[in-house]
């Protein structure tokens, strides 16, 4: 009977796994979700109500919300590289939502990734519909602090996402499946006085 319980235990143990599982990942693609449909409204209205020749100054200098079209990459970087930029963007949009965030396990790199899928598809979108045509659409920008680029919610959802990967890997070191680097890196290591 013990042996019964056991593998009952065991069962159970892993069905509550492959449900904290699949939250997560519900987690992360509702979090990709809530970001495009957040960078697409504020694109759409900063189309809408900015002029870019006169460009609201708010909180007393701080930002700016000067609309332009980039081209580009960050800081306008690569602006006769846009059907690359594209590709690499479609690259890493399959890469993210295909395989990094079906094998996520941990809640902060859930939230990670669902930053990044929310990025990367918010400027894709610009650059496959937006003129000057597919694949060589020019990203919405429209938000400037000052001595910085102009940036856009997309931006501000990538940039998010590098400050936590950077933390999870570097800081806390904890991998996307939940496991901690630092017992990857003790159990690798020799033990001390020896041989």
């Amino acid at each position: 009977m013990p042996a019964l319980q056991a593998a009952g235990g065991t069962a159970i143990a892993a069905v509550g796994a492959a449900g904290r599982r699949a939250r997560l990942v519900a987690l992360a693609y509702a979090l990709g979700v809530i970001g495009v449909v957040a960078d697409q409204v504020t694109k759409t209205l900063a189309l809408a109500h900015l002029d870019p020749v006169h460009p609201p100054v708010l909180l007393g200098g701080l930002l700016t919300l000067q609309l332009t079209w980039n081209p580009g990459a960050a800081f306008s970087m690569g602006e006769s590289f846009t059907v690359v930029l594209a590709l690499i963007a479609s690259a890493a949009f399959v890469f993210v939502a295909g395989y990094l965030v079906p094998r996520v396990r941990h809640v902060g790199w859930a939230v990670a990734e669902g930053f990044l899928l929310a990025g990367i598809v918010g400027n894709l979108i610009d650059r496959v519909f937006r003129q000057p045509g597919p694949f060589r659409g020019h990203v919405v920008d429209f938000l400037q602090l000052p001595n910085f680029a102009i940036f856009n919610v997309a931006d501000m959802f990538i940039t998010a996402a590098a400050v936590l990967i950077v933390w999870f890997m570097l800081i806390a070191q904890v991998a996307p499946d939940g496991r901690s680097t630092r017992e990857q890196e003790g159990a690798g290591a020799a033990p001390a006085g020896g041989a």
